[in-house]
C-alpha cells in the first residue's frame, strides 16, 4: 500500500549466548519478526529467546557461518533484514535510521553499518577495531557467500551506508577472548590448508615473524591505540597473537601433513 513503511526481520545466529541474549533482544523487540538460528545450545539461550520470540530453528553449524546466515533469510518473512549476532545491541540511534529505511529506501538493496566494538568493557575509539558491516538488506537481493566463519554478503543492487553504530559486545574477559580465537584460528587454519595445501615456506616464514609485528604497530601506533593506554596495548598484543597463532597452526597441519 502506498505510504506504509517495509517491514523487518532480525535474524540472529546463537549457541551458548545466555549471558548476551536478553539484552540483545530486548533492543529489537520494535521489529516485525526475530528470527534465531540456534547450533544446539545447552545453557538457557533458548529458554531465554521464547520470552521474546517463537520462531527459532536448530541448525547444527559446524563452523559454516554462511548455511546459518542463508538459513536464517530463508526462514524471515519480510521484506527487509537486519542481521545481527546475539552480543550486540541496537541503540535507539540505529533503530530510529532503520525505521526511516523502511519507510524510504531511496532505491537502495542494502546497506552497512559501522560495529562500535568494546573490548573489557570500553569502547575502543583508537586501535583500528572499527570496521563496516553490511547487515541490513532487502531479503530477496543479498545472499551469504563463501565459507567457514569469516563470510560475507552478496548484493544485487545498490549499498549505502547508514550513519550510526551497532554496539558490539563480544569478549567480557581475556580468558574468554583467548579461548575464540583458540576456536577461531583452528578452523581458520584448516581452511587455509584445505584450500592452498602447504603453502610457500617465504610466505609461511613471513606470517610467523614479519607480519605479528607490523599488526601490533599498525594498531598501536598508526591507529592510535596507545590512547586506549594499558587497554590499547592489551588488544594491540592479542590482535597481532591472533595471526601468529593462526599462522602457527597451520604450520603444524603443513608439516603433519607432508
Amino acid at each position: 500500500m502506498p505510504g506504509q513503511n517495509a517491514k523487518i526481520s532480525v535474524v540472529l545466529m546463537t549457541r551458548n549466548e545466555e549471558e548476551k541474549i536478553s539484552a540483545c533482544l530486548e533492543a529489537v523487540r520494535w521489529a516485525d519478526e526475530i528470527v534465531i538460528v540456534d547450533d544446539y545450545s545447552t545453557d538457557k539461550t533458548v529458554e531465554i529467546a521464547k520470552k521474546i520470540t517463537d520462531k527459532i530453528i536448530f541448525h547444527r553449524s559446524l563452523d559454516n557461518h554462511d548455511e546459518q546466515w542463508n538459513i536464517g533469510i530463508k526462514n524471515s518473512t519480510c521484506e527487509w533484514i537486519l542481521h545481527i549476532d546475539a552480543d550486540e545491541i541496537v541503540p535507539p540511534d540505529l533503530k530510529e535510521k532503520i525505521q526511516g529505511i523502511l519507510a524510504d529506501s531511496k532505491g537502495y538493496s542494502a546497506f552497512s553499518i559501522t560495529r562500535r566494538n568494546y573490548f573489557l568493557g570500553r569502547w575502543m575509539k583508537h586501535g583500528g577495531w572499527t570496521h563496516n558491516h553490511l547487515i541490513l538488506f532487502k531479503k530477496t537481493q543479498a545472499e551469504c557467500v563463501g565459507r567457514g566463519i569469516h563470510v560475507k554478503l552478496k548484493i544485487e543492487g545498490r549499498i549505502g551506508k547508514l550513519k550510526s553504530y551497532i554496539e558490539h559486545y563480544p569478549f567480557n574477559s581475556i580468558y574468554q577472548f583467548v579461548q575464540r580465537q583458540n576456536h577461531y584460528s583452528s578452523v581458520e587454519a584448516s581452511g587455509m590448508f584445505a584450500e592452498h595445501g602447504s603453502g610457500k615456506l617465504k610466505e609461511l616464514n613471513y606470517n610467523l615473524t614479519v607480519k605479528p609485528l607490523k599488526l601490533f604497530w599498525k594498531m598501536f601506533i598508526k591507529k592510535g591505540g596507545c590512547r586506549e593506554g594499558m587497554i590499547g596495548f592489551i588488544f594491540s598484543s592479542l590482535y597481532a597473537w591472533i595471526h601468529f597463532l593462526k599462522w602457527a597452526k597451520y604450520a603444524q597441519l603443513t608439516r603433519d601433513g607432508a
